[in-house]
Parts: C-alpha cells; sequence; structure tokens
C-alpha cells in the first residue's frame, strides 16, 4: 500500500487572516482520529501569516477521499467562503 502525501497551500485574504486560522485549526482533532490519518499538520509562514500549509499522510487515496467529504470540510468551506485568495492542493508520493 503506498502512502499518499497532501500538500495544501492556502492564502488568506489580507483581512481575513484571522479568520481562516480559527476555521483551519478547527479541523486539526477531528481530522487527526479520522480512519487512515497518519498525521495532519498545520503550518504558517513566517513571513507571510496569510500563507497557511498542510502536510498530512494518508494510508491510502480512497480514506483522504472519505476525509474530503465529510461535514467539517464542508463546514470549513461555507465558514471561509470568500475568504480564501487562492488553494493549491497537490497530491504526492514519497519517493526516497
Amino acid at each position: 500500500m503506498t502512502t499518499l502525501t497532501i500538500v495544501a497551500n492556502i492564502i488568506a485574504e489580507s483581512d481575513k487572516v484571522d479568520l481562516v486560522k480559527s476555521e483551519l485549526l478547527k479541523l486539526i482533532d477531528i481530522t487527526r482520529s479520522e480512519a487512515g490519518c497518519i498525521n495532519y499538520d498545520l503550518h504558517q509562514d513566517n513571513e507571510n501569516p496569510a500563507h497557511f500549509v498542510f502536510y498530512e499522510n494518508w494510508q491510502s487515496r480512497e480514506l483522504w477521499q472519505t476525509h474530503m467529504n465529510n461535514q467539517h470540510l464542508k463546514d470549513y468551506m461555507q465558514a471561509t467562503e470568500g475568504a480564501v485568495a487562492s488553494f493549491v492542493l497537490n497530491e504526492m508520493t514519497q519517493i526516497a
């Protein structure tokens, strides 16, 4: 089984940094308890506080997709509508 690594870059609108951060933090505990979650780590850029990065590892793509369809992600999307300037998600495989 190949572990799936997710790197998600979230850029908040400059006047919505605190809102986006608080909503992202709400995702941590519930996601870490989900089946298949190996790690789910949130980072904030030291130079640009509007830039957040999730570094995640999942036991499989299927379990990650289950996570992506959970209600807490839908709640996050609704709460941050119009507050996120950019969202880029990369599905990755560790090669070394």
